[in-house]
């Protein structure tokens, strides 16, 4: 099904069929040629552009058949699921796993080149010279990569094709590991041209609250990558349950309570403890100490309906966050400093947690930025980390307590938090009182029927 084509898409698409001079490189009718057969680097039989050359837009980079494919695909409407639908469809893997994962299959084999297709448009077209940097045309290098290489899959038919489509989008889920921080490093690199005068179109600027559709571009981003792991990582734990290979997760809860990575019986005061316990102890690296953290849950047994990776990744921010702040209040005190306090309560439709910290607050004029990407109180690690450092640096995703190292100091933490808290119809919001501390309040939709958020 075609959509409507909004005008933001369609200057994306238009820039995506555009050739460095600007002028169209393709037709703009809907094209019916055959998928590609070949990745992009095999079948390009023009000469690869030269590392110097001021411009590569997609365009001068792949075949045109394939950049023909991606602007059909970026038309598409994408098709949002709910986590009662995952779950739903978790029992039908227990019922008659062999059909149910070749319909995963097929769903993911027709829904994953539909994202990546929206993402590679919007990554050709970004403002004041962002498409250009080497650190965004790698990460959409990847996208071009993996939408190719799914697009060039044959129908899924049998078992042996279902077990091969689970192994490719395996190794997509691993190239895709280090795409926040790489584009992290991109977007820091482009707030430094703006505080040197270096931007495109002449913009300065002392950072980049006065582009706001960078922002808008990094959440909708952000929120597709995190839609795209979820069905990927869905698919692949599935596929595990199923060959009697589950295991757990962040947060404790054992595999017969579990569909994927959902917990139908999730324990959030399990979860908090696990977070804070890893929040400590890199605070206590830094600091040699960390201040204590008490947890106030209204009810022991209160349980619902979760991703534990999810949860833990979100609350290892917020109590990190808290214990840095008090840290920093209380370093060269004589007193003890007072504890951060995690209050969970559970509603008829959200479950909601506190986090409170007496660490100072935060300025009211600081408020807003707090949910700009690259505001952050910590050192950058743009002028000490390389690139080529995160090829092998691992996953730094979900839940990864050696991602969010990597992340420190780039300003990803909260806004990153409130997608995945916003990607199920929950919400993360922030009360500071400056001079005493900060109230973090995180909604968590308990009814599970919200699809996921698309953009």
């Amino acid at each position: 099904m075609v959509s409507p084509l909004a005008p933001a898409l369609a200057r994306r698409v238009s820039a995506l069929l555009a050739g460095p001079s600007g002028r169209p490189a393709l037709r703009a009718g809907l094209a019916t040629s055959a998928r590609p057969e070949a990745s992009p680097r095999e079948a390009d039989p023009r000469p690869p552009p030269k590392e110097s050359s001021p411009s590569r837009r997609l365009a001068d980079t792949v075949p045109r058949s394939i950049v023909d494919d991606i602007f059909r695909c970026a038309l598409k409407k994408q098709q949002g699921v709910s986590l009662k639908y995952m779950m739903d469809f978790g029992r039908q893997v227990e019922a008659a796993a062999e059909e149910a994962m070749r319909v995963s299959a097929d769903f993911l084999h027709e829904e994953l080149p539909v994202r990546l297709a929206h993402r590679v448009a919007e990554l050709e077209n970004l403002p004041l010279g962002l498409s250009e940097k080497p650190q965004v045309r790698r990460v959409r290098d990847w996208y071009v990569d993996s939408f190719c290489e799914l697009r060039s899959f044959p129908p899924i038919r049998s078992r042996a094709d279902v077990d091969a489509f689970t192994g490719l989008v395996g190794q997509i889920k691993n190239r895709h590991n280090n795409v926040v921080p790489m584009l992290a490093m991109g977007v820091a690199s482009l707030k430094e041209d703006l505080r040197m005068g270096r931007a495109a179109n002449g913009f300065r600027g002392a950072g980049l609250t006065g582009a706001p559709d960078i922002h808008s571009f990094l959440d909708r981003f952000y929120m597709s990558r995190i839609g795209i792991r979820m069905l990927i990582m869905q698919h692949l734990a599935l596929a595990d349950d199923e060959k009697g290979g589950a295991g757990g997760g962040a947060g404790g809860g054992s595999s017969s309570q579990r569909v994927g990575l959902i917990d139908r019986r999730l324990c959030p005061a399990e979860v908090a403890h696990d977070a804070i316990q890893d929040a400590r102890y890199m605070c206590s690296r830094d600091y040699g100490s960390a201040p204590a953290v008490d947890v106030y849950c209204g009810s022991p047994d209160l349980r619902f309906a979760y991703v534990p990776e999810h949860l833990h990744h979100m609350l290892f921010e917020l109590v990190k966050n808290s214990l840095k702040a008090v840290a920093d209040r209380y370093e060269d005190a004589d007193d003890e400093p007072p504890p951060i306090r995690v209050v969970i309560a559970g509603g008829e439709e959200d479950i909601t947690i506190k986090v409170s910290d007496e660490g100072g607050g935060i300025p009211r004029r600081d408020i807003g930025r707090i949910w700009t990407y690259l505001y952050s109180t910590a050192q950058s690690p743009l002028q000490v980390l390389h690139p080529n450092e995160l090829e092998s640096s691992g996953d730094v995703g979900v839940g990864s307590t050696a991602g969010a190292a990597v992340l420190a100091g780039y300003g990803y933490g909260l806004p990153i938090s409130r997608l995945y808290a916003r990607y199920f119809g929950g919400d993360l919001q922030v009360v500071s009182m400056e001079g005493y501390g900060t109230d973090a309040y995180l909604h968590l939709n308990r009814l599970a029927d919200s699809e996921e958020a698309l953009a």
